[in-house]
């Protein structure tokens, strides 16, 4: 990644990884990057050995580690529409199938703190700041962002965020409940590989259809129905089988996610 591109799609091994790839601009969103994530978020929901999405920056050459500075504000048109061309991103990435990990290697501002809360589980790098200026820009955020920072941050939290525009250490951001975990950059790598690994250790159909049965509950949408479905088929599931035998033999289980 030695010259700035839109977003860079990579998979390896059931663990798709897309890469922010404007550090000089500290990774800035501008219309095409948003268009190239959709192409990707399709590209990876489609491929169904894919199992993890993990959602990173290049950092390189910055003084100080961002993330992502946010939407480029030059997106808006006079009426202010370019806010609901973003707003698929964070609404599309948490719909996928894989579960997605935000790699949090930096700062985050703006728009893009809504991307990383959409993500399923967050690592965060000591240090990072994490800002959301849209009132001090003039703008009345949008639904989805706003309910989503709701759930996350809670109430107070979202009013802290969205009625002061102040910005939040990472410890704050920790002592909210936000990351799986803050950790310093020599313990990134081998941090964020656990957490990828413990996860594709997982029943694969047990874990699409759990994201899924979640995802409902917290959108207030949950049929009970629909759950027991899901529990019945998982219960059916060659993977349940081969689940309670390894338990049995006390060996690793091999899911095939059927």
């Amino acid at each position: 990644m030695t010259s700035a591109s839109a977003p860079i799609l990579s998979i390896e091994g059931g663990v798709a990884t897309i890469t922010l790839n404007r550090p000089a601009q500290r990774n800035r969103l501008e219309n095409g990057d948003l268009q190239t994530l959709l192409a990707h978020f399709e590209t990876v929901n489609h491929q169904a050995d894919v199992r993890v999405l993990v959602l990173t920056a290049c950092t390189t050459g910055q003084p100080q580690p961002v993330f992502c500075a946010g939407y480029d504000i030059g997106g808006f048109d006079a009426s202010g529409q370019g806010a609901s061309f973003f707003e698929q991103i964070p609404v599309a990435l948490a719909a996928l199938r894989p579960v997605t990990i935000c790699a949090l290697n930096g700062s985050v501002y703006g728009g893009a703190t809504d991307v990383v809360l959409a993500c399923d589980l967050r690592v965060g790098l000591q240090g990072l700041e994490w800002r959301m200026p849209a009132t001090a820009l003039g703008l009345h955020y949008y639904p989805s962002g706003l309910q989503r920072y709701v759930r996350r941050f809670g109430l107070a939290g979202a009013k802290r965020a969205f009625l002061t525009a102040r910005p939040f250490t990472a410890r704050q951001l920790e002592a909210m409940g936000l990351f799986e975990a803050l950790v310093s950059a020599d313990e990134w790598g081998p941090t964020l590989q656990s957490l990828v690994q413990d996860i594709l250790a997982l029943a694969p159909l047990a874990v699409q259809e759990t994201k899924k049965s979640l995802r409902e509950i917290e959108a207030g949408q949950a049929d009970e129905a629909r759950l027991r479905e899901r529990e019945h088929m998982t219960s059916r599931s060659a993977d349940f089988a081969e689940g309670r035998a390894a338990f049995a033999e006390r060996r690793p289980p091999v899911f095939t996610g059927r």
